[in-house]
């Protein structure tokens, strides 16, 4: 069997997710709520850590989505889509995204920009980006 040694020098089983995921899930980073529009004019949002810059010149970042979120054709065929960096005091906003409610945005501060994304105005900071490419990541796809 495979393992990883952790800075504890415990071993864990790279074939277990669950024990990789909570290894992982010990790494501090950075929350994000993504958003877009669907096809059908909803707004679509959702909680994320999966968040990077990828390239400088030209300006590029990634994210990945489960392939089994309910959001992901959303996303796939979403022109744009926002990406709200958030503070540690908005810890109940990246809560609020993160659950499965039907209308995500009711009572949410929010509005919509030239693109069409609709644009959370208590973010730390906003980056609309175009949906350049998306590929396969194991099961996640990854946005870029």
């Amino acid at each position: 069997m495979d393992t990883i040694e952790t800075l504890s020098l415990q071993a864990i089983n790279i074939e277990n997710p669950r024990e990789i995921r909570n290894l992982l899930g010990q790494f501090a980073t950075g929350v994000t709520v993504i958003t877009t529009r669907g096809k059908d004019g909803r707004k679509i949002g959702m909680t994320a850590n999966s968040f990077s810059s990828l390239s400088l010149d030209p300006p590029l970042i990634l994210w990945s989505l489960s392939k089994t979120a309910p959001s992901l054709p959303d996303f796939v065929e979403a022109e744009y889509f926002a990406i709200h960096m958030l503070a540690q005091e908005h810890h109940q906003l990246s809560g609020h995204f993160a659950r499965g409610a039907e209308d995500k945005f009711a009572g949410i501060a929010h509005q919509q920009c030239n693109a069409g994304v609709p644009i959370l105005t208590d973010a730390l900071a906003t980056l609309v980006c175009r949906n350049v490419n998306q590929y396969e990541g194991g099961d996640h796809l990854i946005f870029i």
